[in-house]
């Protein structure tokens, strides 16, 4: 499916534009409806099922349920941030993996937060990405071997701290003057309707002893409403705090918005407002999704209806059929 498609049965109607399609009172009489006209309308979403209208012989507007099974999909994310181009393809790579790894928990009936959080862990334990599991405290509570730190240090990671020991000079100069990090994220609706989203990171270099980032705050890196979509943010996570850019996108929504349009918007007033740049991925109830950023790069993938989306660049939207 292209995210960009519009999707027939997920039509809601707002307003009336005529009185047969305002519903009335109980003992209210109108004329009656032409028979061309008597075809059910779907009036709105509610999770995995659809409240409907039917106007009926009796000239009475009576409502019911219709259930269904739809196909889930799930989008990923690898962070947005100027991704030089010697971790370009190991990171499309990487995040295509991911959203295969996602699908295939969604075919095997897992739920959408099964789906996510076995998408980020792929990522989660790829060097490529600044993303981890937990913490060492944590680890130990629950009984968990843990290893040195030293052993989780990349030698990239190392060369880098090497050359920027300055959290302000090493942000500018890894994303060419923009606020961006190196984040990851899933988002996924299931055939039930349901949505979850999940978003790891592994902070920005240089940062002070103490700093908490966008990723653990609901609503900044990420929120899930089953009656509006999931969506997972990436960016300096400063900048997403202070415009809450999860529960800003699916506010859009809400108004009516497209998820791209959406996301758009949200992403322009955090640079507008803040100066901050980032990407998010989104998913609503029905399964249209989008993928979008204001860096120079963001690794991103998504599996619909057996075909893998993918990209890198700015308005690069590829794809291949699952299985290639």
């Amino acid at each position: 499916m292209d995210p960009n498609a519009s999707f027939d049965t997920e039509e809601v109607e707002h307003e009336y534009s005529n009185a047969y399609d305002r519903p009335q009172p109980y003992n209210y009489e109108p004329a009656r409806r032409p028979r061309d006209q008597e075809q059910p309308r779907i009036r709105r979403n509610n999770g995995h099922r659809r409240e409907i209208e039917l106007w009926c012989e009796e000239n009475q507007w009576r409502t019911g349920q219709l259930s269904w099974r739809m196909s889930a999909v799930v989008v990923v994310h690898g962070g947005a941030w100027a991704i030089p181009e010697d971790l370009a393809k190991a990171s499309v790579d990487g995040v295509k993996a991911a959203a295969r790894q996602g699908s295939s928990v969604l075919k095997g009936g897992g739920s959408a937060l099964d789906a996510v959080e076995a998408a980020v862990r792929v990522m989660e334990d790829n060097p490529v990405f600044n993303a981890g599991r937990g913490a060492d405290l944590f680890a130990e509570s629950i009984g968990m071997a843990t290893v040195p730190a030293d052993e989780l240090v990349t030698e990239n990671e190392r060369k880098e701290w090497d050359k920027q020991k300055n959290y302000v000079t090493g942000v500018m100069e890894d994303f060419n003057s923009q606020w961006a990090h190196d984040t990851v994220g899933a988002v996924a609706v299931d055939s039930d309707g349901n949505v979850a989203c999940a978003t790891s990171t592994g902070g920005i270099r240089n940062k002070m002893v103490g700093r908490v980032g966008d990723c653990p705050i609901i609503g900044s890196g990420g929120y899930a409403d089953n009656l509006s979509g999931a969506v997972s943010c990436t960016g300096h996570g400063e900048s997403i705090l202070k415009v809450t850019l999860a529960r800003l996108i699916l506010s859009h929504v809400e108004q009516g918005k497209s998820l791209a349009d959406s996301s758009q918007l949200s992403l322009q007033y955090m640079g507008d407002r803040v100066h901050g740049a980032g990407g998010a991925i989104a998913v609503s109830p029905s399964g249209q999704w989008a993928a979008t950023f204001s860096t120079e790069r963001m690794a991103w993938a998504a599996v619909d209806q057996d075909v893998l989306w993918y990209g890198l660049d700015p308005k690069e939207k590829l794809n291949e059929k699952l299985g290639q």
